[in-house]
């Protein structure tokens, strides 16, 4: 081999390797397909994970090293895994936005702090393993002081410049995109405005995408000349790989699936991400995908468990699981950058007569003839994602030959891996290099077959990355206590999924060593999904069943205290929806329910707000019972809810933690 730059290794002599499956010239009834360098379309803009929408990458945080760092590294850094080109990331809002809260950098109009969330820190570790990947963030909802229940307001605009102008002043991330309201209707005026804050705060390079759902934006910008010219990018979810001619004849205006995938990540959700990868650009001219989710770190019990590039659900240990969608991924990203361009439909773009689909992309100035091939042959049962429903469609083992262009002129040979997605997950074959390919006469033949997924390339930088195993999962750690006082103020208790409100470390006097956990929205936000009638916090395990819950509450001026069990519903509006909820108020008023109004007893205690409270609620089979401090105020029988997480709560107002003790 001989070494051209740093970033291309290119054959001189190849080693004639051949396999079954692989012909180096034109077979006799194969489909011929002509890759011709010199027609190209589109800009590849790349493909991308999404942290957020909501909590979905909240229990990695929570990992030790060396294993948070693996799985960093298996979703960024370059020619290692997922290689991803794009992190697009939430803005928090304290408001539930599927699986839990993400905190808000201004709980109010006069508060601001950049330490909050891990949103800012898996920022920079994107960047310490890849300074080129590019950063997109959006927001699901905002504060409820937001223009005064306004998402659509100048102050919603102020909020939103100085989140992109904190993550380059404090963190040195540059803010490439940023969306307006995800899966919301958006108003021209609106990102007319955002435009010209950003505009006024020297954040020209951050690119308005628009606006995060379906394509209804296109026709607003048909008829709205001005529109049209701040909205270079139209970002749409879960297309079904299909744009609407109006948008594909938009001029300078890219089109993204910026949210899609979204499906458990077995084999048959690699399917799914390998089938998309490819055919939205080949059916809907989209030239970026991203991933919901990036990372499956949140805990089993809450929607859409499982879904995402990989799985990190075990912090107390360390056990994560690389899926199949971490080296989907890689056939594209390790064999292209952001800036390729596409062949043209017709010319390296296409579908095959026997089904499956390919794509071609070359480097921008591609005086060495580069270029990289992309083939999927996914079944059609076996690459359903969850949403929309996938017509149907037939696909088989078939050869096809390749004929190579004067444009395109490799060296000597092509670097082949393939991936082979069995319908039982231990026969799958995930990322695998093959013996390199030698064009005669400027062709080659491959004998493909289905649920299968190829790279062909002139380049040879890929590898397949790999770590020891980690160690196993094993169930949630119990006894379970913490005082608090390990955390920074402002930063999240490790384990606890907030599904309402947002609770944080917090000290509550510069005289005081102590440190607590607060819950600290006072208004209810503007928000995405319907939310819980108050803010609510699990810990543990969605199959808890018998458990004791002892913690320290305050509240500080006015409102009540939460301490429950066997909460199982979590996500949008259903948090106090199913479990036992031990509730004590400022005033001395306590009560225990089953569900969100199934009262179970009631009475009153000498309580005062500023105090210091101890709250046990312990289930055991069909009994529950409750303890303030040392005495025992109830204790009945019902058999509603068998299991769930222990939970923490408060009204809308400020309550405060501390010493927690699950049993």
């Amino acid at each position: 081999v001989r070494v051209e730059d740093k970033h291309h290794v290119r054959m001189r002599v190849l080693v004639p390797l051949f396999v079954a499956a692989l012909c180096a010239s034109v077979t006799h009834g194969a489909e011929t397909i002509t890759l011709d360098g010199s027609k190209v379309e589109r800009t590849f803009d790349g493909i991308g994970g999404l942290s957020g929408g909501g909590a979905t990458s909240r229990l990695l945080w929570d990992y030790t090293e060396p294993y948070r760092s693996q799985v960093l590294d298996y979703l960024f850094k370059p020619n290692f895994g997922a290689s991803l080109h794009i992190l697009k990331v939430e803005i928090g809002g304290d408001c539930q936005t599927t699986d839990g809260t993400e905190s808000s950098h201004m709980h109010t109009r006069d508060d601001q702090n950049y330490e909050r969330g891990y949103e800012w820190w898996l920022m920079v570790e994107a960047k310490k393993r890849n300074p080129n990947i590019l950063i997109y963030a959006l927001a699901w909802g905002v504060p409820g002081w937001i223009g005064n229940g306004n998402f659509f307001s100048q102050d919603n605009v102020d909020y939103h410049v100085n989140w992109i102008k904190a993550a380059k002043s404090v963190y040195n991330v540059t803010v490439d995109f940023v969306g307006i309201w995800n899966e919301r209707a958006c108003t021209s005026a609106y990102i007319k405005l955002l435009r010209t804050g950003l505009d006024k705060a020297s954040l020209q390079h951050t690119k308005i995408v628009a606006c995060d759902g379906n394509f209804g934006i296109v026709s607003m910008m048909d008829g709205d000349r001005q529109l049209a010219e701040v909205i270079p990018i139209v970002g749409v979810h879960y297309p079904g790989t299909v744009s609407p001619a109006n948008a594909i004849s938009l001029n300078n205006t890219a089109l993204w699936a910026s949210e899609d995938f979204s499906t458990y990540a077995d084999s048959s959700g690699g399917g799914c991400w390998a089938r998309i990868l490819n055919q939205n650009y080949v059916n809907g001219y989209m030239t970026s995908t991203i991933s919901w989710n990036l990372v499956a770190a949140y805990y089993a019990g809450l929607p859409f468990y499982g879904d995402g590039l990989m799985w990190s659900v075990c912090p107390w240990t360390g056990n994560y699981q690389i899926k199949s969608p971490i080296w989907i991924s890689a056939h594209t990203t390790q064999f292209t950058q952001p800036g390729w361009k596409y062949l043209a439909h017709g010319s390296g773009v296409g579908h095959f007569a026997q089904g499956g689909s390919y794509v071609t992309l070359v480097p921008p100035n591609n005086s060495k003839g580069d270029f990289t091939l992309i083939i999927e042959l996914m079944t059609h049962d076996h690459s359903k994602c969850i949403r929309p429903d996938l017509p149907a469609y037939n696909v088989v083992n078939q050869n096809v030959t390749f004929v190579i262009g004067k444009d395109l002129m490799p060296l000597g040979g092509l670097y082949l891996w393939k991936s082979f997605l069995s319908q039982d997950e231990t026969k799958s074959v995930l990322f695998e290099k093959q013996p390199n390919i030698i064009p005669q006469h400027g062709s080659f033949t491959l004998q493909l077959e289905t649920d299968s997924v190829y790279t062909i390339s002139t380049l040879n930088t890929a590898q397949k990355g790999s770590y020891p195993s980690p160690p196993a999962c094993t169930s949630f750690p119990v006894p379970y206590k913490d005082t608090f006082d390990s955390y920074k103020p402002e930063s999240e208790a490790k384990y606890f999924a907030d599904q309402t409100g947002t609770f944080a470390i917090y000290k509550p006097s510069s005289s005081s060593a102590d440190l607590v956990m607060r819950q600290v929205v006072t208004r209810s936000p503007i928000t995405w999904c319907s939310e819980a009638q108050s803010p609510i916090s699990f810990i543990g395990s969605s199959s808890w069943t018998d458990f004791t819950i002892s913690i320290e509450v305050l509240i500080e001026s006015t409102g009540y205290a939460v301490v429950g069990g066997r909460a199982s519903a979590g996500g949008c509006g259903n948090n106090y929806n199913s479990g036992y909820f031990f509730t004590l108020g400022v005033d001395g008023a306590w009560n225990v329910t089953a569900g969100p109004s199934k009262v179970l007893a009631k009475g009153n205690a000498q309580v005062k707000a500023g105090q210091w409270y101890t709250m046990v609620l312990s289930l055991q089979q069909e009994t529950v019972t409750g303890k303030l401090g040392q005495a025992q105020v109830f204790s009945v029988k019902d058999a509603s809810y068998k299991q769930g997480f222990a939970a923490i709560g408060s009204s809308w107002n400020y309550v405060q933690f501390n010493n927690l003790f699950i049993n």
